[in-house]
């Protein structure tokens, strides 16, 4: 779904309204990269073409050069004056932004300089701690027997995996202390050169265009703050998921969870509802349209796709979970949570994408997160990089950890039916 998107450079907006506000933020970042990257190859294209077109030229005038003045539209020599002609700055502006741009260039100068060096020391630092410490655990076990030999070898892997680990929050750690550096830097050399402007030039401050400038670095600095919340959101999710093993190439999915084409499958609720008999073999050749368009759809869509992957039942069982809910809307998910506790959570056939949509119980309202199921995995859209294998995986893993850093959100209390029969049963017959 979201290759599609930054494909297509379009969302639907019934779709862009089961988004959140970061889900959006962090959507509209991906597109932007995605408008960035087409830029920069269209530059490029067009680069190419004007080059080859002066290699052109100048083949052609290789026999006979002239020079032509380009004339205005009184016939005269067409003769342009900085600062006179309509839209261009005037001086103040263009000295400002060379005294920013030199500024900055100085201050990223200077930092890549430091990090080059803090780099080469941390580096240093942890090669020659692991080869310290490898030498040491090959000088204590190099008599021991064959089996003492493999826990040494086990120990001498934990320790390095503790050492990457340890050398990597320090990268973390360096990394940020340049950063800071550069912004300090950048400031005290654009300080430093606008008083170096002002003492030569001898003028008083316009109030009015430093306001301006004040509102406008505001503006940047909020939308790369933004920017890279988005971008440590979605790093963190991804170093928690290679951390816990719990990604879907790490999955038991396909470890004898597979069933039959005839099956029965019992139907889990509150009250405990008797077990339903499914027979799951279709007479026609199932072929997924691009978007569900009709309850008929999707019903047949999670008969073909759904049921072989075991989407909604519990673990290692045939029991559909608690949380598990048919094709019901934003506003009867809203009304089932209700009267439930923070972190009470469900999850509902989406009729928007094909997939789900996940309604959170917060203390203030409630947060719906759509969970892409159009491929061979299940990922949250826009917002959790991780790939599971099964929509059980993905709830359990949330379990532990939290959706979103800036929402907090873990899915503590499973929200289950209150109709009989459950609001899952058009899926199962």
């Amino acid at each position: 779904m979201l290759q599609q998107i930054l494909r297509d450079m379009y969302i639907d907006p019934e779709l862009l309204a089961e988004l959140n506000d970061e889900q959006k933020q962090i959507l509209f970042y991906k597109m932007r990269e995605e408008q960035l990257r087409r830029w920069k190859e269209r530059e490029e294209k067009a680069r190419m073409e004007e080059a080859m077109l002066r290699k052109t030229a100048r083949r052609k005038q290789s026999n006979g050069k002239h020079v032509q003045w380009l004339r205005g539209k009184d016939g005269e020599v067409w003769v342009w004056v900085m600062g006179e002609a309509p839209g261009d700055k005037p001086y103040e502006q263009i000295s400002e932004e060379l005294i920013a741009e030199r500024a900055r260039q100085q201050a990223q100068k200077e930092a890549e300089e430091l990090w080059r060096q803090k780099e080469a020391e941390i580096t240093k630092k942890f090669r020659d701690a692991m080869a310290q410490e490898k030498a040491r655990i090959v000088a204590e076990k190099w008599k021991i027997e064959i089996e003492d030999r493999k826990a040494a070898k086990l120990e001498e892997e934990k320790i390095q995996e503790e050492l990457k680990k340890r050398e990597e929050e320090e990268r973390q750690k360096g990394e940020e202390q340049i950063r800071q550096q550069e912004e300090i830097r950048a400031k005290e050399l654009y300080l430093s050169l606008k008083q170096a402007q002002q003492h030569s030039q001898h003028s008083d401050d316009d109030q009015e265009w430093e306001e301006q400038l004040r509102r406008s670095k505001a503006a940047d600095e909020e939308r790369s703050h933004k920017a890279r919340r988005a971008r440590d959101e979605y790093r963190r999710q991804s170093l928690r998921a290679i951390q816990k093993g719990r990604v879907a190439g790490l999955s038991n999915l396909f470890q004898g969870t597979s069933l039959n084409n005839v099956q029965e499958i019992k139907l889990n609720d509150d009250s405990g509802s008797p077990l339903l008999s499914l027979s799951a073999a279709s007479s026609n050749v199932w072929e997924r349209p691009s978007r569900p368009f009709s309850r008929d759809v999707i019903i047949r869509w999670f008969k073909e796709e759904q049921i072989p992957r075991r989407a909604g039942f519990e673990r290692n069982t045939s029991r559909i979970a608690q949380w598990f809910h048919g094709i019901i809307s934003r506003q009867e998910a809203e009304e089932l949570l209700m009267n439930k506790s923070e972190g009470a959570f469900l999850v509902r056939v989406s009729e928007k994408i094909w997939g789900y949509a996940l309604s959170y119980r917060q203390q203030s309202g409630f947060k719906h997160f759509l969970v892409d199921a159009s491929g061979d995995f299940y990922s949250f859209l826009g917002v959790d990089p991780n790939r599971h294998a099964t929509l059980t995986d993905l709830i359990d893993f949330h379990k532990e950890e939290i959706i979103t850093s800036s929402g907090g959100e873990l899915l503590l209390e499973p929200c289950g039916q209150q109709k009989n029969p459950p609001d899952y049963s058009p899926l199962f017959e």
